[in-house]
C-alpha cells in the first residue's frame, strides 16, 4: 500500500490535475496541445538526449532485456489481433489496429515517471534502452501486418517509407539518436550546455503528465465494452506477465527485470490511438482503451510493483 501512495499516486494525481483543468476549462484544447508539443517535442527529447550521452550503452542494451520486453509486446499484439478477429468478429484491418493497442505501452510518460519514483533516476538505463527501440519496433510491426491484410491502399513499401521518414523527423527519435552519437563519439558536453539541458529535461515529465490528463479528457469510453475490457487485460496483464516470465527464465538481473516488467505493465500510449487514426480503423476502441487502461493502471502498476524484486 505504501508503494501505491508514495510511488504511483503522485504520478496519476498530476494526470488527474490535467484532466480536471481541461474539464473545467482552466486550460483550452489549444493550451493542452501547446503543452504536449513542448513536452514531447522539446523537453522529453532533451531528457532522452541527456540520458543517452551518459549511459554505458554496452551495459544497458542487454539482449535478454530487449527480448523479454519485445516478446511481451509481440504477444500483446498477437492476442489483440486474433482476439479481435476470432473472439469478437472484427475485420482484419480493425483487428490489426486493436493489436497495436495491445502492443504499445506508455513507456515514456508513465513508465519513466513511475520507475524514477520507485527506484530513482540512476535506475533508468534499461528504460532508455527499451524506449530507443520502442516506436520503430511497434510501428514497423503494425504497418507490415496492416499492409499485409489490406486489399488496396498505398502499398507496403510506400507506406513503410512514409512512416520511416516520419520517425526520422520525430523529436524523440532524434533526441535518442543524437544522444547515442555523442556517447559513442566520446565527446563531453560543455558544462553550461549540460546544465541547460538538465533544466529543460526536468520539466519534461511533469508537463507531459499534466498534458496527458488534458488529452485523455477528449476521449470517452465508447464502442464494444467487451472488446475494450479484453484489450485492457492484454495490455495490463498479458504483456507484463510474458515479459516477467521470460526475463526470469533468461536470468535477467533484478534492475533490468524491474524496468522491463513495469514498462510492459503501463497502459497503452496515445500513439495507440494515433495508429488507429492513421488507418481509420477501430478508433473508438483504441481511444477508449487508452482512457480505461490509464485509470486501471493505478491499481495494476501497484500490484506489479509488489511482485517485482
Amino acid at each position: 500500500m505504501q508503494a501505491l501512495i508514495d510511488v504511483i499516486l503522485p504520478v496519476f494525481l498530476v494526470v488527474a490535475a490535467g484532466y480536471l483543468a481541461a474539464w473545467r476549462g482552466w486550460i483550452s484544447e489549444a493550451g493542452v496541445d501547446g503543452l504536449m508539443k513542448f513536452a514531447q517535442g522539446i523537453a522529453i527529447p532533451v531528457l532522452l538526449f541527456m540520458a543517452l550521452t551518459r549511459l554505458d550503452l554496452g551495459a544497458v542494451f542487454d539482449w535478454r532485456l530487449l527480448l523479454s520486453f519485445y516478446a511481451g509486446a509481440l504477444s500483446g499484439f498477437l492476442a489483440g489481433l486474433f482476439g479481435a478477429r476470432f473472439l469478437f468478429g472484427r475485420g482484419w484491418e480493425d483487428a490489426v489496429a486493436v493489436g497495436f493497442v495491445g502492443m504499445f505501452s506508455n513507456s515514456v510518460l508513465l513508465g519513466l515517471a513511475i520507475s524514477e519514483r520507485a527506484w530513482g533516476a540512476d535506475s533508468l538505463g534499461p528504460n532508455f534502452a527499451i524506449i530507443a527501440l520502442h516506436a520503430p519496433f511497434c510501428y514497423l510491426t503494425g504497418i507490415l501486418v496492416m499492409e499485409g491484410v489490406r486489399a488496396q491502399g498505398a502499398g507496403l513499401g510506400r507506406t513503410a517509407l512514409r512512416v520511416l521518414r516520419g520517425m526520422g523527423t520525430n523529436p524523440i527519435v532524434i533526441g535518442i539518436g543524437l544522444g547515442a552519437l555523442v556517447n559513442l563519439s566520446g565527446l563531453a558536453l560543455p558544462g553550461a550546455v549540460a546544465d541547460a539541458g538538465d533544466l529543460i529535461a526536468r520539466a519534461g515529465l511533469p508537463a507531459a503528465l499534466f498534458g496527458l490528463g488534458g488529452v485523455l479528457h477528449r476521449y470517452r469510453p465508447d464502442g464494444d465494452l467487451r472488446l475494450i475490457g479484453f484489450l485492457v487485460a492484454v495490455s495490463l496483464a498479458l504483456h507484463p506477465a510474458v515479459t516477467f516470465t521470460l526475463g526470469r527464465a533468461l536470468g535477467l538481473a533484478d534492475g533490468p527485470l524491474r524496468a522491463a516488467v513495469l514498462t510492459a505493465a503501463m497502459a497503452p500510449g496515445v500513439n495507440a490511438y494515433l495508429f488507429a487514426d492513421l488507418y481509420g480503423r477501430a478508433r473508438r476502441i483504441a481511444a477508449s482503451s487508452v482512457l480505461v487502461a490509464t485509470l486501471l493502471c493505478i491499481v495494476t502498476a501497484w500490484l506489479w510493483l509488489g511482485l517485482l524484486p
